[in-house]
């Protein structure tokens, strides 16, 4: 999944204007235009799209977890320069405050069935022996789950 895939979902799911998407960008202390977030949700096939980088995506996403949490105290941690599904997948699991069996239960409802060893392993540090990459597949089922729990709220 690309970056922009992950972003365009994210914004269905909850019904973000682009005014709420340059919010959340801005509440990770980073300005961007509303050009800028038109390029971002095109179409890869659209000759005006733009590609959006793993920075970009770290900083939306650490926007989105002060927006849904709240502003942390001390030093806002620096965005990732380099984006994997396992980092992503955290993020996300912060920004809704999900606990483990929450998880469980979303997979659940997008019929993707794994067991919570299987789960912690994706939020583990990569030199854990028992670490495991999240493939696009999981992180996809991830997104649909939370949009039949998220969407049907709005």
């Amino acid at each position: 999944m690309t970056n922009n895939d992950i972003l365009r979902r994210i914004r269905y799911i909850f019904d973000f204007n682009d005014s709420k998407m340059i919010a959340i960008f801005g509440l990770a202390d980073y300005k961007v235009t509303r050009e800028e977030v038109s390029y971002w949700l095109k179409k890869d096939d659209d000759p005006a799209f733009q590609k959006l980088s793993g920075t970009q995506m770290a900083i939306f996403l650490n926007g989105l977890i002060i927006d849904k949490r709240g502003k942390k105290e001390g030093l806002e941690p620096e965005p990732e320069k380099h984006l994997n599904n396992n980092i992503i997948f955290r993020k996300l699991k912060i920004a809704l405050n999900l606990q483990a069996e929450d998880i469980l239960e979303i997979m659940n409802t997008s019929d993707l069935r794994i067991s919570k060893h299987e789960l912690s392993a994706f939020f583990r540090k990569p030199d854990h022996k028992h670490y495991r990459d999240c493939k696009d597949q999981i992180l996809r089922n991830f997104l649909k789950g939370i949009q039949l729990k998220y969407r049907q709220a709005c």
